[in-house]
């Protein structure tokens, strides 16, 4: 056994230490731990931010599970999202991805022609989006139309608003891509080889030698990728305000959220609505909190899910 250090010694090192955490420390205090602790000490007020909180225990939360109609529309188009969206995002990524491993001597051009989009600006990207998929004179609809097709009226059809945020969403793969491709590159070149040996072909390979290698990063991407659309703001707010025809300022904007007709409405966008609208800040800092707890749980879920198919995996 290693001798023991002297008491004060030991001490002098837990002190060390902790110096070099404290500014870490007081980072996670100041700016999560405070700010977790007052939204859900908020969320028991009524609160406009001009007068004192006042008290009122669990109404906020009751009224959230028992008659606000439009945070059950705002949380199914989230949760309508996060199911098509995130898929959507991780299969275009993986595709490009394994499309760059198998070029050679253009692969570091298209790796930067396939990233460029994730460098767009959201605000900017949805701003163009909406133009080019106008239903009346945007280029996409010109196109089909000299096809023998009738587009849809995407971002002004309930129908279709939502799949049009998708399709901007997968346009915008970059970084999820760049992620990808780490991964695959990273798997052993004599994995394949063996795999090529026993005569698996190119799905088998895939199957039984690619997906397992990368299953980490796509836990990371699946985490990342349902926390991120949880959280679905400016897009959606974007594209209802430009779609409709409002100016994106002041009440304008939030006057035309979930335009049309609610299909583009996320919580989130609700919860900007409950607190900088209408000045319910009790109640915003009580759909903030139910937001928490959601994508709290289901990462949570996601990770032991993923511990249990790995510790299973080693056995």
């Amino acid at each position: 056994m290693p001798p023991r250090r002297p008491a004060g010694r030991r001490w002098r090192h837990r002190l060390t230490v902790l110096s070099f955490m404290a500014p870490a420390l007081a980072g996670i205090a100041v700016f999560l731990l405070y700010p977790l602790g007052a939204a859900v000490y908020f969320s028991f007020t009524r609160f406009d931010l001009l007068t004192a909180p006042q008290w009122v225990g669990l109404r906020n939360y009751a009224y959230l599970f028992e008659h606000d109609r439009t945070a059950v529309t705002a949380a199914a188009n989230t949760l309508w999202l996060v199911v098509v969206l995130v898929p959507a995002r991780m299969l275009a990524a993986l595709a490009t991805a394994l499309l760059l491993t198998s070029l050679r001597r253009t692969a570091g051009f298209f790796r930067t022609v396939f990233y460029l989009p994730a460098l767009a600006p959201p605000v900017a990207a949805t701003i163009a989006f909406v133009f080019l998929f106008n239903p009346a004179t945007g280029p996409v609809n010109l196109v089909l139309g000299k096809l023998g097709f009738d587009g849809p009226l995407w971002f002004d059809s309930p129908d279709w608003a939502k799949p049009s945020l998708v399709l901007l969403g997968t346009w915008a793969v970059g970084d999820l891509m760049v992620i990808f491709l780490a991964g695959l590159l990273d798997v052993p070149r004599v994995h394949y080889e063996a795999a090529e040996l026993d005569g698996a072909n190119a799905w088998q390979r895939f199957r039984h030698v690619t997906l397992p290698a990368i299953a980490p990063v796509l836990l990371f991407a699946a985490v990342t990728g349902i926390i991120q659309t949880l959280q679905y703001f400016t897009q959606a707010a974007v594209a209802a305000s430009v779609a409709s025809g409002q100016a994106m300022t002041g009440s304008g904007i939030s006057s035309t959220f979930g335009y049309p007709e609610q299909s583009t409405l996320t919580y989130p966008l609700h919860l900007y609505v409950s607190g900088f609208r209408y000045y319910d800040m009790g109640y915003a800092n009580a759909l903030a909190v139910v937001l928490f707890l959601a994508a709290f749980a289901v990462t949570l879920v996601l990770l032991l899910r993923a511990r249990a198919f790995f510790g299973g995996a080693d056995r």
